[in-house]
């Protein structure tokens, strides 16, 4: 079974339209880096350095410093596809991202979207 186009999609083409999402709705690309750093540990020069490096999604999770464990308590629909019902790994993390970004430009708190109590 072929891979889902998105795995070897670089991570740095989809960043700038997470940003734009954001800040599209008064949220900042520092708030974005803030999620992203919370969900793989990847963050100020680590972050960059993967970007520059136009590292696909699969090798960005596989190899992200330090996934949170609180990542499973992301629930919800993104694209029609419950998050916490998907089986393949990546995509699951790949949804992770997208719910959290998602959840940041409805206005939610940033306390609640990093699962903290």
């Amino acid at each position: 079974m072929a891979k889902h186009r998105i795995y070897t999609t670089s991570f740095a083409s989809v960043y700038p339209l997470y940003i734009a999402k954001a800040e599209k709705k008064g949220r900042t690309k520092a708030e974005i880096d803030q999620i992203i750093a919370w969900l793989t540990g990847y963050r100020g020069e680590k972050l960059k350095a993967q970007l520059e490096k136009q590292t696909d999604f699969e090798t960005f999770f596989a190899k992200a410093p330090r996934l949170n464990p609180s990542r499973t308590l992301i629930t919800g629909t993104v694209c029609g596809v419950r998050v916490e019902e998907i089986s393949e790994p990546t995509m699951r993390e790949i949804r992770y991202l997208d719910k959290l970004v998602d959840e940041l430009a409805k206005g939610k708190a940033m306390e609640k979207i990093l699962r903290k109590p």
